[in-house]
């Protein structure tokens, strides 16, 4: 089984009051030096088989019509490395 990550991010020229509120309370937490913060949304997608250009394109149309809305988000698709082979870390 493969893992496909899809991420979800607004837009750059969407206001992100979520991540505005990250940004404004790093410094009362004693986090200084963060120009700024954006929000987003992370699906990890467990597929049978294998993760040809089939599947990915098939996940990439799942991401736009489903997971994403790209009126206001912008998304990504990649194959996660296997965490067994890379080993401890």
């Amino acid at each position: 089984m493969a893992r496909v990550v899809v991420d979800v991010m607004l837009k750059p020229e969407i206001l992100d009051p979520q991540g505005q509120a990250v940004q404004r309370a790093l410094p009362r937490l004693g986090f200084e030096g963060i120009a700024d913060v954006r929000q987003g949304k992370r699906f990890e997608l467990e597929v049978e088989g294998p993760v040809d250009d089939a599947a990915l394109a098939r996940i990439h149309e799942m991401a736009e019509t489903f997971l994403a809305n790209t009126v206001i988000e912008d998304f990504t698709v990649k194959i996660e490395a296997d965490e067994k082979a890379e080993g401890p870390k």
